[in-house]
């Protein structure tokens, strides 16, 4: 009996023991998913403040009598990417996550993660709680940017109509499809996160934080609006050659680039999705340093040699080149050694220099540049990984370091799968963007909606729409 008596203690204590690490390893699992959450949360909070960046940036680089206009959509866009996002653009974009059999094109799912209206979230039991939720912020706050790039390149002439109905396309159908593809994992141009590569071309590109999927999605969407729209009245003379309309506040452009920048940090880094995974702490500070290093090398390579032609320093070529570098490593800035992502910063400024002559010259209006620094430079940037992608960082997508890494590495480096992967991916994505905004702005310039008339064009949308000027001058 006695024997008998032991055994069950020492079960019992077994037990007791092992309900006690039960207890411990799913508290421990609560804690790492808030931790995960917070995360999110926080470099949400700066992607979303670059939205104050884009807001002071468009306004500085537009005439004084159009501010209260340019500053009224980028209130907007966050208000309705907000709406559009909670009821279908977060279940286009990921829909199906996390299903084998999920629709490689577009997200399907009414319930799950990706779910329309976020159905069945946010009950106490809801297993959609916590990090679902902080993942759903981050992603509104991308659409959101996304869509605010469009903004700058019809300012000063675009109808509020025609902004209220583009946005709503943007954010809740052109970009959440182009996210399925390349962000989830049933995405048939995802490398990094399906893990049948037979669903994928090529075995799918990598682009870390979006280079394509949110600055070229909105920067060619822009270069469709800018050339349906047409130029601002006075833009181009009878020859063809450009006329100066300069921003009414340098301080605004310099103070908005700088918040961007800032955004920047939650943009890059924060595309880990997660802090508490073994070696994501690496990845997020390798994302940090090669995107201040191509920042930098952006801004001081346009200044430079804008210099050789103007023969002054332009800050706002300064504060373009930063843009620039920015998203140019935005693709890559986990994905490449240090002095790559300097060059890649240096070469963005070459391309967003020469893209923004070859608009001049083709007489298409982007008061912002917008297609120069987001469009041209975000097809760069998502290039540029299948030149220098690092092969040990290129591990973390593609096969975990198993025999499929191989190929998935930048052509310095022996490989040719990636860039091939890459080059396609573009192609699909500029393709689908260019196709469906020509569409959009061309319906809206049909129906009599896109433009303002002349009359309200001249005198300043602010006084004709909005009540009356943003700077009183000393009169109240």
């Amino acid at each position: 009996m006695t024997n008998v008596t032991m055994t069950n203690v020492t079960m019992m204590n077994v037990t007791a023991v092992l309900e006690a690490m039960e207890a411990r390893i799913s508290a421990n699992s609560i804690a790492v998913g808030n931790l995960d959450a917070f995360y999110l949360l926080v470099v949400g909070n700066f992607v979303f403040f670059m939205q104050a960046g884009f807001a002071l940036l468009e306004a500085g680089s537009v005439r004084s009598k159009n501010t209260k206009n340019i500053l009224l959509k980028n209130l907007l866009d966050a208000c309705i990417g907000a709406i559009i996002w909670w009821v279908f653009g977060m279940g286009l974009a990921y829909g199906d996550s996390g299903a084998e059999t999920g629709n490689v094109f577009i997200g399907t799912a009414s319930t799950g993660a990706g779910a329309f209206l976020a159905a069945g979230w946010g009950a106490t039991s809801a297993q959609y709680n916590g990090y679902t939720m902080a993942l759903w912020f981050f992603q509104y706050v991308f659409a959101a940017a996304a869509a605010t790039i469009v903004s700058g390149a019809v300012a000063e002439r675009a109808q509020l109509t025609a902004y209220l109905i583009y946005t709503c396309v943007i954010t809740g159908f052109i970009y959440p499809i182009v996210v399925h593809w390349v962000w989830c994992d049933n995405g048939f141009l995802s490398g990094a996160f399906t893990a049948d590569k037979s669903l994928t071309i090529l075995g799918g590109c990598l682009d870390f934080a979006g280079s394509g999927v949110v600055h070229m999605t909105g920067g060619v969407a822009a270069l469709c609006a800018a050339a349906i729209i047409k130029p601002r009245i006075g833009r181009f003379d009878d020859n063809g050659k450009p006329n100066p309309m300069p921003g009414h506040s340098t301080p605004f452009v310099v103070l908005g680039t700088f918040i961007l920048w800032f955004g920047w940090y939650g943009f890059n880094p924060g595309s880990t999705l997660g802090i508490t995974p073994e070696g994501y702490g690496t990845v997020m500070a390798r994302a940090a340093m090669c995107t201040t290093l191509s920042a930098g090398a952006g801004g001081l390579t346009c200044v430079f040699f804008d210099r050789i032609f103007s023969h002054t320093y332009d800050v706002s070529m300064v504060c373009n080149g930063i843009l620039a570098g920015l998203v140019s490593i935005t693709a890559g800035c986990a994905a490449v050694l240090p002095w790559a992502s300097v060059v890649i910063g240096f070469i963005g400024a070459f391309i967003y220099y020469g893209s923004h002559h070859l608009m001049l010259k083709l007489q298409i209006d982007d008061p912002l540049d917008a297609f120069s620094v987001h469009g041209a430079c975000g097809f760069w940037g998502v290039f540029a990984v299948g030149l220098f992608a690092y092969p040990e960082y290129t591990a973390m997508g593609w096969d975990e370091g198993g025999t499929e890494t191989a190929s998935y590495c930048g052509i310095f480096y022996g490989c040719g799968m990636l860039l091939a992967a890459q080059f396609v991916a573009l192609l699909i994505e500029v393709a689908w963007v260019a196709s469906l905004s020509c569409l959009l702005f061309w319906a809206l310039r049909l129906a009599g909606i896109l433009r303002v008339s002349e009359e309200v064009e001249t005198a300043g949308m602010d006084v004709s729409k909005h009540g009356g000027a943003a700077y009183d001058h000393g009169k109240a």
